[in-house]
């Protein structure tokens, strides 16, 4: 599919607790395939997942199973581990959206997996509407639950419409250009990139051009900690990350980064851990096999935040 990275950039690693935008889409995925991800891994993030067109059925080691759709938040709560799968639906013709993470407080990133779903209602003003799925704006605030204060919203302009939009001044915050010529505090929005505000302001103005415009408002409390982020993980040293990796590996039966070992193989004894144990959990028969993890780097993985 077309993927567009917002964040992280070599400028800027985090917005609040923010540590990884991606758009998607609008992509033909009756002609291109569409989203096909099989089952992979995450640990010290949640993934924040928010449509514009299409579906995506959602499963994960922690038991849950669901159908993202627009208009309706899927956060997914990684804790001290688990694996997913993402697939775009098979009625599925249109696939566009984001797929967002937040890093996990150190307090936090050890907690239980879990996943919430929320469809918030649209709120209207003047020249615009807006949906707040994560946090408070506009006077709304949604039940899903974040480890660190975050908001996320998405917001419809018309066109030439502004919109001041309270904030708290101790926030950071970011708006993700979807579709349309948009800015904030009069500077334009470059085409699938993210403005940043930083702390210190009460209110943001959001502006659009001549055309209708669609922006995702992204903020919270900066987080404060260094992370180290690789592949599918979110961690706090290198040799946290090593570890994670390869006990992915080990658990989903892969002696090397060839292929997976057979079931009468050492390496697949060792593998195989009292269900109790496992970090990335279980998942159901005859789905298809897990995606293997990339190798570590030759250098030092850097934190940064």
């Amino acid at each position: 599919m077309t993927v567009r990275r917002a964040l992280p950039q070599r400028a800027r690693s985090l917005i609040g607790a923010w540590c990884f935008v991606d758009s998607f889409g609008p992509d033909d995925v009756a002609r291109t395939g569409g989203m096909s991800v099989a089952r992979h891994p995450h640990t010290g993030l949640a993934t924040v997942s928010w449509l514009f067109d299409g579906a995506i059925d959602h499963l994960d080691s922690a038991g849950h199973w669901a159908t993202v759709r627009p208009g309706e938040v899927n956060l997914m709560n990684a804790g001290r581990g688990i694996t997913h799968s993402e697939f775009s639906s098979a009625e599925t013709t249109t696939l566009h959206g984001l797929q967002l993470w937040y890093a996990l407080p150190d307090a936090a990133r050890f907690s239980e997996p879990g996943l919430e779903s929320y469809r918030p209602e649209t709120i209207r003003g003047e020249g615009y509407e807006a949906e707040v799925f994560l946090g408070s704006l506009l006077g709304q605030t949604s039940p899903v639950r974040t480890a660190i204060a975050l908001t996320g919203a998405e917001l419809r302009l018309d066109p030439h419409a502004t919109i001041d939009l309270a904030v708290p001044e101790e926030h950071e915050h970011g708006l993700v250009q979807v579709g349309g010529a948009v800015s904030v505090h009069g500077v334009p929005v470059p085409e699938d990139a993210i403005g940043f505000v930083p702390t210190g302001h009460r209110s943001i103005r959001i502006s659009a051009g001549a055309d209708p415009a669609v922006a995702l408002l992204l903020g919270g409390e900066p987080l404060n900690e260094q992370i180290v982020m690789w592949w599918n993980f979110v961690g706090r040293s290198h040799e946290e990350i090593v570890e994670w990796r390869n006990r992915y590996m080990r658990e989903m039966g892969f002696g090397s980064e060839e292929g997976r070992v057979s079931s009468d193989s050492p390496d697949a004894a060792d593998a195989s851990v009292e269900s109790a144990r496992l970090q990335f959990g279980h998942f159901p028969p005859n789905t298809p096999a897990p995606l293997p993890a990339p190798a570590i780097p030759k250098t030092r993985l850097k934190q940064r935040g």
